[in-house]
Formats: structure tokens, sequence, C-alpha cells
């Protein structure tokens, strides 16, 4: 495009051309906030079919989430090994879940969050062991349905390469500036267009820019004379 978009203004005409593309994301609840939040720990460095099984198999395992927290470390490692680096992540989870129960009068729940403002929730999901940004922005956005945006591998790689900000900058950071500049109402949809984005179009290696609807807007296309 020949003027040049503000950066709010760029964030639109990617999700308008991608909302034309493959229809506007609808936010619906993937799973209660506490179960989000445990899938998210387990989905750490590892695949989606591999954290999935271990997930599975932690919940077949343990009726209750009171029951992890009281079961031996040994047995929620082995539980969830498919899920890969068991070793630290069974303690992390049993902390996590012995930490909210102590402060929700021995309850391990996050429904609460629900009545929270976003910040607030955000706030005491980040004062959980182990929880980072990252984490605490998965869980806002997939199970609260709050305008936050996680910024994970594909996010953050289509991002820099449209120009919306230096890669130097990291990935949390990214969160911040993105979550400045893209309009509210269509924060789910970006976050969501852009990880379908990265996967099929925007690789990593190999980005299939002859391919691509944003092609026109991309810095990157334009540094590195693709197409």
């Amino acid at each position: 495009m020949e003027q040049r978009l503000s950066p709010s203004e760029l964030a639109r005409e990617v999700v308008r051309r991608l909302d034309a593309q493959h229809g506007r994301p609808v936010w619906k609840q993937r799973m209660p906030p506490l179960e989000e939040l445990v899938a998210c720990i387990l989905s750490q460095h590892t695949s989606d079919v591999n954290s999935g099984r271990a997930y599975q198999q932690l919940r077949e395992r343990f009726p209750t989430w009171e029951a992890v927290i009281e079961a031996p470390t040994a047995l929620v490692e082995e539980t969830i090994r498919p899920g890969g680096l068991a070793s630290s992540k069974a303690p992390r989870i049993q902390a996590v879940l012995r930490a909210i129960a102590e402060r929700n009068g021995g309850t391990p729940s996050l429904d609460f969050l629900q009545q929270m403002d976003t910040e607030s929730a955000r706030r005491y999901l980040l004062s959980l062991p182990g929880v980072g940004p990252k984490t605490a922005a998965i869980v806002l956005c997939f199970s609260l349905g709050r305008p936050v945006i996680p910024v994970d591998t594909h996010v953050f790689r289509v991002s820099w390469r449209l120009g919306f900000f230096d890669r130097r900058v990291g990935e949390a950071k990214a969160h911040d500036l993105l979550q400045q500049i893209v309009p509210e109402e269509d924060i789910y949809a970006f976050h969501v267009h852009l990880i379908r984005h990265g996967r099929q179009v925007c690789k990593a290696q190999r980005p299939r820019c002859e391919q691509c609807v944003l092609a026109d807007l991309c810095a990157y296309r334009q540094q590195v004379g693709r197409v």
C-alpha cells in the first residue's frame, strides 16, 4: 500500500484481510480457568498431541484436583510423562494447585476470576508459583474471554515481520506492545489469525510470501525482496 499505515491501522487491516480469507473467529471458552492453567503448564516445550495425552491421563488417574495435590509427586510425574519435562512440571502443577487451594479456603478453583477485572485477574495469576505473562494471558484469553494477546512463537514471528516491532524486543515485551496497538475489539481475532497465518503461510524457515494476502503490508518482504 502506498500510504504508510499507523500501527493500529495496520492491525485493523491485517484483521480485515484475514477475516475475509478465513472468516471472523468467534470466542468460545476452551476450558474452565483452572483446567486451562494446568493444560498450559503441560503444553510448554512439547507438542499439542503430547500435552493433550498428558492432560487426559492426569484427569483419568486423579478424579479431583485435591487428589493431584495429595498424590506423591513421583506418581504425578509418571502420569504426565507423555508431555515431556515431567520432573519439573509435576511439582510445579502441585505447587500451583496448592497455592490456589490455600488462598481459596481449601478449594482448588479459579472460577472466581470471572468476577475480577482483567488486570486484577492477571495479577492474581502472575502471583502463582511459576506462572509467567504468557501463561496468564492464555488463561485470560481462552478461558475468560478477556481482550489479552498471548504471544506465542507464531504471533511473535508474524508481528515482527509485519513491522509492529523489532524482533529483538522479545516475546514478553511484544505482548505489551501489541496490547497497545491492536484495537480491543480485534484482539481475539488478531491472535487466532496470526497463529493460523504463522503455521500455514508465514513459516519460520520458508515463508510463503507468494501466497500471502498481507505481502504488500509486510516490512520483512520489503527488506528481503521476496515475491
